[in-house]
Order: structure tokens, then sequence, then C-alpha cells
């Protein structure tokens, strides 16, 4: 996480090495995107962030808590709930 100065968050996911073939890699990173463009109304606004996704917990209900855990722990949420 770093600031940029611009009024938007720019978000990258990136895998681990053995994260498994291509398909599996897009369709955590579809995954991921979903989730953090429903979360990302109650995100603190001018942060570069960088996820390193590791394997396992792909399904929607434990990326959502793992990115809402991530998310408080950095202290980004406006709301803090």
């Amino acid at each position: 996480m770093l600031q940029n100065g611009l009024p938007v968050n720019r978000i990258a996911f990136t895998f681990a090495r053995k994260y498994g073939n291509a398909v599996q890699r897009n369709r955590s990173r579809r995954l991921s995107r979903e989730v953090y463009r429903l979360l990302k109304a109650r995100l603190c606004s001018g942060f570069d962030l960088v996820l390193l996704v590791y394997p396992g917990k792909d399904t929607f209900n434990e990326r959502m808590e793992q990115l809402r855990t991530l998310f408080q722990k950095a202290d980004l949420f406006v709301d803090k709930t």
C-alpha cells in the first residue's frame, strides 16, 4: 500500500509462483476484482494497492472475508465497520 496522490485507488493482483494453471489464476483474479468492486465504495481513496494471492480459499465469501479483514488491518475503511 502506498499513497498515490490521485482521487482513486489503483489495485493489482499478483499470484504466488505455484498458484496453478492460467485458468485457475484468471478465475481467482476475476473473483478478487469482483470482491474489490463491491468493497471499494467503503475504502479510502488515493492509494496504490498490490495484493499477493496464494492458493486456497477461492470462493466468493472466503475472498470477501479475506479482503475485508486485510483492508481493516490496513485501516482503509472509511466507515470503520
